[in-house]
């Protein structure tokens, strides 16, 4: 069995035509940034937008269980903001925590 290397990261203005490529060949909307990419051996397969939680992915390749990977990265990017509200509305006075 064969492994190839996949590669999960955010995107930035160096992919913007590899981002509008992905979209055109999923006959898709260019996504909101920011974004995550995963590549897998170098090759950009999908990506998805952390705005609003859209997806992109090269139809001609499996792309299921990369698609899954990047909502997983999207779900761990988020919880310190909200484990970091949670902190800050479990240090709030009672009396202030009814106005949060």
């Amino acid at each position: 069995m064969q492994t190839t290397a996949i590669t999960v990261r955010r995107a930035d203005h160096r992919d913007a035509v590899t981002l509008h490529s992905l979209a055109q060949l999923d006959s898709a909307a260019p996504l909101a940034a920011p974004v995550l990419i995963v590549e897998a051996a170098g090759q950009p397969r999908a990506a998805l937008s952390l705005r609003d939680g859209a997806v992109v992915a090269d139809p001609f390749h499996p792309t299921a269980h990369m698609v899954e990977l990047l909502r997983v990265h999207a779900t761990q990017l988020a919880q310190p903001h909200r484990e970091g509200r949670l902190a800050h509305l479990m240090a709030l006075s009672p009396r202030a925590l009814m106005r949060a």
